[in-house]
């Protein structure tokens, strides 16, 4: 049987070492005789794996001693509502930088709570670049971004400065977090999905500095507040144990492979041999502005439009790659390499590029 390669934008692929201590996990937890599915958040078992997955965390990604960390649920989708809720001063604005159909989402939710400033776009390209020289708003409490954009393939090379000194950064690292380095200091708020590169759906990361934990600008329901889940070690209520415990395995396995800076290196490696593939070859073309094009999410269409985009599918599937359609809103393939994708996935799905290239041109 040939090998069967997820190229899905998420939930996605994970690493074999992450579904192999997650099944280790369903019938006998730590030598107890119950799953870990059965078990109280209350057990010593299940808060001990908070502990070692939050510790486990803070040592990859170097998550200085002012920032609390956060396992929560709702997705990021709910985090687009909390983060003003929780950050923005009654009457105050907030900074945000439209990249997409996701960052679009958390300015529609943010404009329920206070004030927009759309402070650069892409939208009128179809978001196939990365706004730059963007101007902070002296009022604005915080700016926001989305980091890596899942859907159209583009990615913050170097994040934009806040140049107001009573203001601060917040990134939704959904689709890229875990993937190489950040200096964490550079925000005051991160959050991530773990559904596309950190684990299964279920959970939710948030980063957030210390301080920023105790606004308290409104009057908002008891689970929208971040102090609520500091105070309570993300326990206020029964938590996402099982997806927590395969966010570890990961957690472990990057670590194995040796840290960020090996995993970033994998990344580059990866999505560069893509990329020349799709250069060379006289099929496909990338409508992503180059120096703007994400190493974990690489759309992809025909070069002449004549060629009908399922047979390609179909091909593919075929030969065991799978998920390769691209969203609705771009169109041809799109190819999600994240942390777990290996080198010979990226391959098979190279030599098919070259195969159909040779059949079809």
């Amino acid at each position: 049987m040939n090998d069967i390669y997820n190229f899905s934008a998420g939930p996605a692929c994970l690493s074999e070492k992450a579904l192999n201590g997650a099944k280790d996990v369903l019938l006998n937890y730590q030598s107890s005789g119950i799953s870990l599915l059965e078990m109280s958040h209350r057990s010593p078992q299940v808060v001990n794996l908070f502990e070692e997955t939050t510790i486990n965390l803070k040592n990859l990604l170097n998550v200085p001693d002012n920032y609390q960390v956060l396992w929560l649920q709702g997705g990021a989708s709910l985090q687009f509502s909390m983060v003003p809720m929780n950050l923005l001063p009654d009457s105050g604005s907030a900074d945000y930088i439209d990249t997409g159909v996701w960052s679009a989402k958390a300015i529609s939710e943010c404009e329920k709570i206070g004030n927009v400033n759309v402070v650069g776009s892409s939208r009128d390209s179809n978001y196939t670049y990365i706004p730059k020289n963007i101007i902070n708003n002296n009022r604005s409490s915080y700016l926001h971004i989305t980091s890596n954009n899942t859907i159209y393939g583009t990615q913050y090379k170097a994040y934009p400065e806040v140049n107001n000194e009573n203001s601060f950064l917040v990134a939704d690292m959904s689709s890229d977090i875990l993937s190489g380095p950040i200096n964490i200091s550079d925000f005051g708020l991160i959050y991530a999905g773990a559904q596309k590169n950190m684990g299964p759906a279920g959970v939710t990361l948030v980063i957030i500095r210390s301080d920023l934990v105790e606004n308290k600008y409104r009057n908002i329901p008891t689970m929208m507040r971040y102090e609520t889940h500091a105070l309570k070690d993300s326990m206020f209520n029964t938590p996402p144990v099982f997806s927590v415990c395969v966010v570890n395995e990961t957690l472990k396995w990057i670590k194995e492979l040796g840290g960020l800076e090996k995993m970033e290196k994998i990344n580059i490696e990866k999505s560069n041999l893509l990329y020349n593939e799709i250069e060379r070859n006289s099929l496909f073309t990338s409508p992503v502005n180059k120096e703007d094009r994400s190493t974990m999410n690489i759309p992809f269409v025909f070069s002449d439009t004549n060629i009908i985009d399922q047979i390609f599918l179909d091909f593919c599937d075929n030969r065991g790659l799978k998920t390769l359609r691209g969203h609705r809103s771009v169109g041809g393939f799109r190819a999600s390499i994240y942390n777990a994708m290996p080198i010979s996935g990226v391959n098979a799905l190279i030599e098919a590029m070259k195969e159909f290239e040779k059949n079809f041109s």
